[in-house]
């Protein structure tokens, strides 16, 4: 079954609780949370403080996307804060395996994640190892950026070798992914769909939600299982 994330970076932080409240009583499962510092993308989302009053009020699955610098630094912290996964950027530490390690050693789930121009060969031998691979159809650090064409073909890439060697790691993407193109990454391969300005910037949130599953209900058909 493919999985919808909302990004809360795409909500009106003056009704933080309000925008998670429109999302309850729906087949909602998760929640995709952007981190930024600032360094490794331009801009400062929100920190440790954030996550932690939201974990108190919603029963989600926290997705936390870390677009930080050497993310090993706060990996406990984010632990902490309520993060049920942890993604974290190739480009941003020197590390992976130990990040993967530590982010596993808290027994979370782990990710990971690259900019549009990395190579994506450079992440497949680490796939065996991780929960889930983040597409990114968008330049990291920004909202409401329009979807990149060829990042279907990194989901592609993915898709093929994690069902050729038998792996469990789903494939996730995000950015610029609207209700007029979910069917086609859904094709290519993803399990899990993040979209921000189309769920948090409209004016019901609860019916578009439900609009993002019944076009999961009708890729079924047509989608592997």
């Amino acid at each position: 079954m493919v999985e919808l994330a909302p990004s809360i970076l795409s909500c009106d932080f003056s009704r933080l609780q309000e925008n998670l409240d429109d999302t309850k009583d729906t087949r909602l499962k998760m929640l995709h949370i952007d981190v930024m510092d600032g360094i490794f993308v331009p801009n400062i989302s929100f920190g440790f403080k954030v996550i932690e009053d939201i974990r108190n009020r919603n029963d989600y699955f926290f997705d936390t996307h870390l677009m930080i610098e050497r993310p090993e630094r706060y990996i406990e912290r984010f632990v902490k804060a309520g993060s049920d996964r942890i993604t974290f950027h190739i480009e941003a530490t020197d590390n992976p395996r130990e990040v993967i390690s530590l982010i596993k050693s808290f027994g979370i789930e782990a990710g990971i994640t690259l900019k549009p121009a990395t190579d994506p060969k450079e992440i497949l031998p680490l796939l065996k190892d991780l929960d889930c691979v983040l597409v990114m159809s968008v330049e990291p650090g920004f909202g409401g950026q329009s979807f990149m064409e060829d990042s279907l073909d990194k989901v592609q890439i993915f898709r093929e070798y994690i069902d050729k060697n038998k792996l469990d790691t789903k494939i996730e993407i995000d950015g610029g992914i609207k209700t007029t193109n979910v069917s086609r990454v859904i094709g290519a391969g993803c399990d899990e769909i993040v979209s921000g300005s189309d769920i948090f910037g409209k004016d019901d949130i609860k019916k578009q939600i439900e609009e993002y599953y019944k076009i999961f209900d009708q890729a079924k058909s047509t989608c592997r299982d």
